[in-house]
């Protein structure tokens, strides 16, 4: 280390400081992660094998954070990013990570979780299957601010957008009001950018100004593209507040049909609601049929604005391969599938079973479901409204004579099942639990609970988020214990 910058000690860190370290690893969550004198320092876009002079830029009783100020030593692990916005944006922190490295990262905080809180060894876990790394998603939002951010060179700061105060792209790092002007993405497609520098365009001349989330005055609020990648189906969805004139939106439709053909539908919604989420409460088509359909091994799904669906369609075709295989289903099996969408893993299991059963919270959601049945020509499937902690014990009564499940999946939101959930589980005791996550933390969670009553025979990863922390997993189950007479 050089006489400029000592190695100092953990407790004589300060916000501002500079210091050397080496990178030793990347933590869950996705910082890389150094020690001062054994003191935890996490920083952003930094490489394991990497050594890094950083700036302290928080500092606390435990630990401290940090952004690289210079690479003084490079790691094999290294990849060089491949977006120009890489280091503005939040989305892909780990693009300057090596995509085997990404992997082996993956697969040990899985590890980590599952041991820590479920009793799993790290054999039980096994290598994830890879993803296509680039234009594999088939759904983005994009969010309208008042002003744009931009890099300069060591942090990112706000300057009105050039379009009439309408800035439209994605979030600076993990901040919620931050946004910068997209003009590059590898996550969708060539054409998802182009559309969104339209819309900005568009929007900055409509003479409507951004939704301000501190204000919360504006009216353009979110974008929302939805693509089939197997259809070649494209979906445009606006979300506006009421705080404006909804002919605009029409006439903003018109245009952006006529600069992309390949878009097939445009969909309008309205939310007042303060949250920052793209979700409208009332919504109306006004192009196309108001959806899209896509094409996942056998199955054919319609696909409306605010559906859920996996957002990476090639590796979401390999997981309900997947989840088929370990069900090792007859033709005679009754299957509970938990937090089900709009059917996607319902429908595709329903031939090679005897009954599904879906439950879901969102309406819309099943009403999707029901359509994907019809248009599939699946008749033994059938669809539960309503929350799922009321849903699963009234089931017996609502349907005359139903028999318990023998398998049931569940694919749960990033927070996992309600407790409830989990013991109406336990009480139900199918034979074999399918558990479909996409937080390793919960996960673990939920499976400790469930050890009581089941063996965990495998955790499959499946990376349907590459240049990214985030890992879906595939947890099979068994049930230990007959259910007492």
């Amino acid at each position: 280390m050089s006489a400029e910058h000592p190695q100092a000690s953990g407790a004589a860190l300060s916000k501002g400081a500079e210091v050397d370290l080496a990178i030793e690893k990347l933590a869950f969550g996705g910082k890389a992660l150094g020690r001062v004198d054994g003191f935890v320092v996490f920083v952003d876009h930094a490489v394991p094998g990497q050594k890094v002079r950083v700036q302290i830029t928080r500092k606390k009783s435990q630990f401290a954070e940090a952004r690289v100020v210079q690479v003084l030593e490079q790691s094999p692990a290294y990849a060089a990013p491949f977006c120009p916005h890489f280091g503005l944006c939040g989305g892909c922190q780990w693009q300057d990570v090596a995509y085997a490295e990404q992997l082996y990262w993956k697969r040990l905080h899985v590890q980590e979780c599952l041991r820590h809180l479920a009793g799993l060894s790290p054999g039980d876990i096994l290598p994830p299957v890879a993803s296509p790394q680039r234009y594999y998603r088939n759904k983005m939002e994009f969010t309208f601010a008042p002003q744009a951010w931009h890099s300069t060179g060591d942090q990112a700061v706000g300057r009105t957008s050039h379009h009439g105060g309408c800035a439209l792209g994605l979030h600076v790092g993990a901040s919620f009001d931050q946004i910068f002007n997209l003009e590059h993405c590898f996550l969708q497609s060539l054409q998802a950018p182009a559309i969104v520098q339209e819309v900005r365009s568009l929007c900055g001349k409509s003479g409507l100004s951004a939704y301000n989330t501190r204000t919360q005055r504006g009216f353009w609020r979110f974008l929302v593209v939805r693509e089939g990648k197997n259809t070649g189906q494209t979906l445009v969805h606006l979300i506006t507040t009421d705080q404006g004139k909804p002919a605009v939106v029409e006439t903003l439709a018109t245009l952006l049909v006529a600069a992309f053909p390949g878009i097939t539908s445009v969909v309008h919604s309205r939310s007042q609601k303060k949250a920052q989420l793209a979700y409208g409460e009332a919504s109306r088509t006004l192009y196309g049929p108001g959806y899209i359909e896509e094409q996942i091994n056998d199955l054919r799904l319609r696909v409306s604005a605010q559906a859920f669906l996996q957002t990476n369609t090639a590796a979401a075709a390999g997981l309900y391969d997947a989840i088929r295989r370990l069900g090792e289903f007859t033709g005679q099996e009754t299957v509970w599938d938990l937090y089900c969408g709009a059917g996607a893993i319902a429908l595709s299991l329903a031939p090679h079973v005897a009954r599904v059963v879906g439950f879901e919270l969102i309406e819309t959601a099943v009403h999707d479901a029901y359509l994907n049945s019809r248009l599939n020509g699946i008749e033994n499937c059938q669809f539960l409204a309503g929350d799922l902690k009321e849903r699963l014990r009234e089931t017996h009564r609502d349907i005359p004579g139903q028999p318990g499940p023998d398998v049931v999946i569940t694919d749960p939101p990033r927070a996992g099942m309600h407790p409830q959930v989990v013991q109406t589980l336990l009480a139900l005791a199918p034979p074999r639990l399918i558990y479909v996550s996409c937080n390793p933390a919960t996960l673990a969670r939920d499976l400790a609970l469930l050890q009581e009553h089941y063996d965990i025979l495998s955790i499959q990863p499946f990376d349907l988020f590459p240049q990214t922390s985030h890992i879906e997993c595939l947890a099979h189950l068994t049930r230990r214990h007959p259910v007492p007479a």
